[in-house]
């Protein structure tokens, strides 16, 4: 918790307010120096095509480097009047000239050749490094985040993260190369004619700096509001049925627009206080460098051929004025091109810090030491005393009491909101209890593998899930080493066989984006053959039925007797019909068991929330 500023005499004596502007810069430039050390490491990584890449880099830029001299030398070698001209030594010069470009140039571009090696390596491991994490990360962290700013953090964050590991950092140690090469050779020349840098380079490093801490903040918002545009198209395009059932076409054109504005908006001003200003600001401080030491090499050139005794440090040739000039923009032109690159670093750290939020973000529950792995399970499930909400505000579930024999099915119906899926969650681990206990075959499921609790259960829910693969490769998911004719077995059984025999490849019809080739009802139905495959001991059914016909709907019940024999099973539903021979029907409304039994029990009890709740369906 912040302390409040009290003011006053506290100033004083030398405290500030931890939200004073100060301490916040101060955090902020913690914050920028942890992500930038931990984007390094990513470089680190590759130590040895760093290494290479840092050699490519020097060699290139001491060989440019030695360019200006050279062209000076041989200006030198032109003197005033006829036949002066050391023509064998002017040859020699522009030779090396030639040579010394020439290297440098093929250096450079074996340079670039690594670097783009070096590039998608990089790429690759904080990809596969985020992708990773995700998979660790708890179920309520992707029911709290945009689809679409998740693949943000993927693609485009890391696409710009790159960039800067890749080209900027070596970018700039390039740049400090030349510029420290160009000083020192500028100093050999004239000493005189470097006091002009004095003023310049000041001047350079005071507006950057300015100009830094103002656009830092507008690079965070460019990449958060990207983020929030691509969750809201990708939630859009998943909707485009439902959209155009209800017309609000224009609605969502209008919403979409105005995310986009905000998007644009915030990359504008981004770009335009990061670049637009700061380049031609700096560009325009080295130019007037340029043309000052171009006017005062020219007086001292004139003073050294006028005036004979003039002190060394004054003296200079044509061919040093020509060199001077030549480093002053070697000199000055990193500044500037220092400048541009600090607009793609702030836009960087800013991508960066979206990428390490993520990949900070705690990840499930590690397993208790020495963890239970289900092995020969019974199926017995009992819950005690169980209290849970998402959040710490509302409690969903109230002192929930329940128990599942071995090989019993306990259906659990109720009104929308009554907390039915969420003791699926719980029962699956994708959340824990607030308080209270679930067990099965008498072990509390926080002291087992989770690994081990999920596979003894298979899921048939009501959000079909099929991933891009033939339609064989998505029965046969939940069981490994499954066979063609097990696999057409279960598809018998979940009465889509004939359908998938009719398809013109049949079991190697390759299904797109979840599916969407084919009919909702099919791709339950694929859903309903993948868990009949499974040897799981326990069965959760959470709406199986509900995209299915009712004639199909009655033949998958006959198949689902046989898959429910001797396993616990789970039952959500709507449709009463469905869960009449349960063995226990459990009646969940505000988060209790209000009624509990079988069907002709519950039925017995006038005007019981039960017998309501059928009779609404079949009157």
């Amino acid at each position: 918790m912040n302390n409040m500023h009290l003011g006053g005499r506290a100033s004083l004596q030398g405290s500030r307010s931890p939200n004073s502007p100060v301490v916040d810069q101060k955090q902020n430039k913690q914050e920028r120096t942890r992500v930038l050390m931990r984007m390094s490491k990513y470089l680190l990584r590759y130590k040895k095509t760093v290494i290479l890449a840092l050699l490519l880099m020097l060699s290139s830029n001491l060989l440019a480097l030695a360019g200006p001299t050279i062209s000076g030398r041989a200006i030198d070698a032109i003197k005033p009047g006829q036949g002066a001209v050391a023509l064998d030594t002017v040859w020699l010069f522009v030779i090396l000239l030639v040579i010394f470009y020439a290297v440098s140039g093929v250096l450079s571009y074996l340079l670039s050749v690594l670097m783009i090696h070096l590039s998608q390596k990089i790429v690759y491991t904080m990809r596969r490094e985020v992708f990773d994490h995700l998979t660790t990360l708890p179920v309520g962290y992707f029911d709290t985040h945009a689809t679409g700013d998740i693949i943000s953090h993927i693609s485009y964050d890391i696409d710009t993260v790159n960039t800067t590991l890749s080209h900027d950092i070596l970018h700039v140690l390039a740049s400090i190369v030349t510029v420290v090469g160009s000083l020192v050779m500028m100093l050999l020349i004239s000493p005189a004619l470097v006091s002009v840098f004095a003023i310049t380079i000041p001047l350079s490093i005071l507006f950057t700096r300015y100009k830094t801490k103002r656009t830092r903040p507008l690079y965070k918002k460019r990449s958060r509001k990207l983020g929030e545009l691509n969750g809201f198209a990708e939630e859009m395009l998943s909707g485009q049925k439902t959209i155009r059932a209800y017309s609000r076409e224009e609605v969502i054109i209008s919403r979409f627009d105005k995310r986009n504005d905000e998007a644009v908006e915030a990359f504008c001003n981004a770009e335009w206080h990061g670049q637009n200003i700061v380049g031609p600001t700096i560009n325009f401080i080295n130019n007037f460098s340029i043309a000052m030491v171009t006017m005062f090499g020219g007086i001292l050139y004139m003073l050294t051929e006028t005036t004979p005794n003039l002190a060394p440090v004054f003296v200079i040739s044509l061919g040093g004025i020509s060199a001077f000039v030549q480093y002053s923009r070697k000199f000055s032109g990193p500044i500037n091109e220092l400048a541009n690159i600090i607009g793609d670093l702030q836009s960087a750290t800013a991508a960066a810090e979206r990428v390490f939020r993520l990949m900070d973000e705690a990840p499930e529950k590690r397993d208790v030491p020495n963890a239970t792995v289900l092995e020969n399970v019974t199926g017995d499930v009992r819950f005690r005393n169980v209290n849970f909400g998402y959040t710490e505000e509302k409690t969903i579930l109230h002192d929930l009491t329940v128990h599942a024999k071995p090989g019993t099915t306990v259906a659990i119906v109720g009104p929308t909101g009554a907390g039915k899926t969420t003791v699926i969650n719980l029962l699956m681990r994708f959340y824990d209890v607030n308080s209270g206990s679930i067990t099965v075959d008498g072990t509390d499921i926080q002291d087992m593998a989770r690994s081990s609790l999920r596979r003894a259960f298979t899921m048939v829910l009501q959000d079909t899930w099929l991933f891009y693969g033939t339609i064989l490769d998505n029965i046969t998911y939940g069981k490994e080493n499954a066979t063609r004719e097990e696999a057409i077995a279960a598809a018998k059984a979940a009465h889509i066989h004939k359908y998938i025999e009719s398809l013109p490849n049949g079991y190697d019809t390759l299904l797109t984006d979840d599916g969407v080739n084919i009919s909702k009802g099919q791709r339950q139905l694929i859903t309903i053959a993948r868990a009949m495959l499974s040897d799981a001991p326990m069965l959760i059914l959470d709406e199986a039925t509900s995209n299915v016909d009712s004639r199909t709907e009655q033949r998958i019940q006959k198949a689902m007797k046989q898959l429910m024999q001797g396993r616990t099973c789970f039952v959500i539903a709507h449709r009463l019909s469905t869960i009449q021979n349960a063995d226990v029907i459990l009646v969940v409304k505000d988060g209790r068991v209000i009624e509990s039994g079988n069907h002709e029990t519950l039925m017995q009890k006038q005007n019981g929330f039960y017998a309501s709740l059928y009779n609404s369906q079949f009157t």
